[in-house]
């Protein structure tokens, strides 16, 4: 038998640790490049690396640790009958209940708290908080949570997330400050807690007294329409399942996947036969421009210092065909366990897109279906010849559908798993209702500006220079591509190194020029982002809200002026700030779910808002 390496003695005792901790023999322990999580008493913790670096060791611990002690100190269902139907009034009911089962472990083990420490500072380095120019575009549950655990533990707040508190600590402490110190009374009663907290939340104004039973009463899916984006799935399964299964088992609380179907949503499905051929398929690609810089409207305050380095690129040239089908295989193993409940949000949304089709029939013919009103002519006259109809299927409007995926680096993890997964079903599910589907994302080619800022500052230094990094912009489905062909290029979203920057305007003028390209008579772009535009470089240089500005009036001019209707999901950002169609939605486990509603009501809204 081989010897047992450090890494592996290290996930022993890591194992060992956590089932003393949850008080749970049966809790398992396994290593993850994804973003960490649990699901029930399985735990998946950041991978360290071979030499056991200690600041990854101590990360890998603070994960563990939070897990077990909500296995021990959180009741799931009690934790649902409290939660605020409000999307984010949820997310900060659910970010302050994680401070008091953590509360509970760091007050009482400095080892504890030590790792803690660390997962949290892992954690808020990827947060919106880093980031925030103002106190509108501070998460507040991510403020109420680290400044609650100020308090409780005594830690201080992250240093990344300093600069984002202060914009809001003012406002915090003077709405709710003395109630931090009532919660800090109540850690060993989740119950006392979780109405305090909901207290808290109806003084900021984030949600409104209602009756509990109502919203857990949406587990038995009498009307599985209106409770698809919020909270059914977690209310179901809280704690006790991967919550992306218990969101999709919500989703589907209606809905009967016809079984002939399941096999052609499973990852190893014969859709596969044709992958062998998709290299040969790269020559019939267009010719793919250098400059996805698209025509910039009129009246916009808006340049680019230099377009030289930017990039459009097809998803294959990115890495080699044995990583891409390493990363497919990996995006596959996240829906491991979810292909049925896959298989039936898929079927739903095809049902509801085929019930817009317009059916007739063509009467009087020579061959068909036997008609019934004319069924006395053909006992009469058994030779009488035009007494059959056909059935005419008029399909939907020629439509295409882009698929525009925010590729930042504050989408790692779980957000991008979900975001490629919906992608997926989305595009296996139109390409079966006869709908053309495109998948772009967008990001950066550097941090903090690449060869653009080079040239610049080889330049002198210009002012204002405008747009001051290197765009990649990446076709990851071609509108005309079969699914099959394409299915292994959204494995690339799971790259490390991946997702950087995001400058959300010119992404969203590319995808708009490639739609006005197509010859479909309806097209709709539907944008999956998690915040505003970032770019370090590109704001250093330039006036504040240079990019932010500059997406607003892109998405004025396309709602305005535009055939194109557009639609915006934001994750953990409210959006519908800058589009006039968007949801929000604080749970990326939602994404799938709200995906499929926001495509079907546009579908379902002939005329559509956007249409001009």
């Amino acid at each position: 038998m081989a010897e047992e390496s450090p890494l592996d003695r290290f996930k022993q005792a890591l194992t060992g640790a956590a089932r003393a901790i949850a008080r749970d023999p049966e809790v398992e322990v396994a290593w993850s490049a994804d973003v960490p999580g649990a699901a029930g008493n399985r735990f998946r913790v950041p991978l360290p690396g071979r030499d056991l670096p200690s600041d990854q060791v101590t990360e890998a611990r603070g994960f563990a640790d939070s897990f077990a002690l909500k296995l021990r100190h959180h009741d799931a269902g009690l934790h649902a009958v409290g939660a605020p139907p409000e999307p984010v009034a949820r997310a900060c009911y659910d970010a302050i209940e994680q401070v008091r089962y953590e509360a509970l472990g760091a007050n009482r083990f400095q080892g504890i708290r030590d790792n803690l420490d660390a997962a949290t500072e892992m954690r808020t380095a990827t947060d919106q908080i880093v980031r925030a120019q103002n106190s509108s575009e501070v998460p507040i549950q991510t403020a109420l949570a680290l400044m609650l655990r100020e308090q409780l533990t005594g830690e201080a707040i992250p240093e990344k997330a300093r600069a984002g508190i202060d914009l809001v600590r003012d406002f915090i402490e003077d709405t709710v400050g003395k109630d931090f110190a009532a919660l800090g009374t109540s850690l060993n009663d989740q119950e006392a807690f979780q109405k305090l907290a909901l207290d808290m939340l109806r003084e900021l104004d984030l949600t409104r007294p209602t009756d509990a039973p109502d919203e857990a009463d949406n587990d038995d899916g009498e009307d599985d329409e209106g409770a698809d984006d919020d909270q059914s799935g977690d209310e179901q399964n809280e704690g006790d399942a991967d919550p992306q299964a218990a969101e999709l088992a919500g989703e589907m609380a209606e809905g009967e996947g016809e079984g002939d179907s399941d096999s052609e949503f499973a990852p190893d499905d014969d859709m596969q036969d044709g992958e062998p051929g998709e290299e040969g398929d790269a020559s019939n690609a267009p010719v793919r421009p250098n400059r996805p810089q698209a025509e910039i409207p009129e009246g916009l305050n808006y340049t680019y210092f230099t377009d030289r380095f930017d990039e459009v690129i097809e998803a294959p040239e990115l890495c080699d065909a044995e990583e891409l089908d390493r990363l497919r295989a990996y995006l596959d193993s996240q829906l491991t366990g979810l292909q049925g409940v896959v298989t039936r949000l898929a079927n739903r949304l095809q049902r509801r897109l085929m019930a817009q089709q317009n059916r007739s029939w063509d009467f009087d013919q020579e061959e068909g279906v036997l008609d019934a009103a004319r069924l006395s002519r053909v006992v009469v006259s058994p030779g009488t010849a035009l007494s059959y109809k056909v059935e005419r299927d008029v399909d939907f409007k020629d439509t295409v559908v882009t698929l525009l995926i925010d590729n930042s680096g504050s989408m790692r993890g779980r957000p991008i798993s979900i975001a490629a997964i919906s992608a997926d079903i989305l595009a296996r599910t139109l390409e079966r209702c006869g709908v053309k589907t495109e998948i772009l994302g967008f990001t950066t080619r550097a941090w903090k500006g690449g060869q653009s800022r080079e040239a610049w500052l080889a330049d002198g230094k210009p002012q204002n220079p405008g747009r001051l990094n290197d765009l990649r912009h990446i076709i990851y489905k071609q509108a005309d591509e079969p699914w099959r062909r394409a299915r292994r290029n959204l494995g690339l979203m799971m790259r490390e190194g991946l997702l950087k920057e995001n400058i959300d305007g010119e992404a969203l003028m590319w995808a708009h020029s490639r739609l006005m390209a197509r010859p479909e008579e309806r097209r709709i772009l539907m944008v999956i982002s998690d915040g505003a535009p970032v770019d370090d470089s590109t704001l250093s240089v330039n006036s504040a809200g240079y990019l932010e500005a500059h997406l607003r009036g892109v998405i004025e001019w396309i709602e305005a002026r535009s055939p194109v209707q557009l639609v915006a999901i934001g994750i953990g950002h409210d959006v519908t700030r800058y589009y006039r169609r968007a949801v929000t939605i604080m749970d990326v486990e939602q994404l799938g779910g709200t995906i499929m509603e926001q495509l079907a009501e546009l579908f379902e809204d002939e005329k559509g808002k956007g249409r001009r």
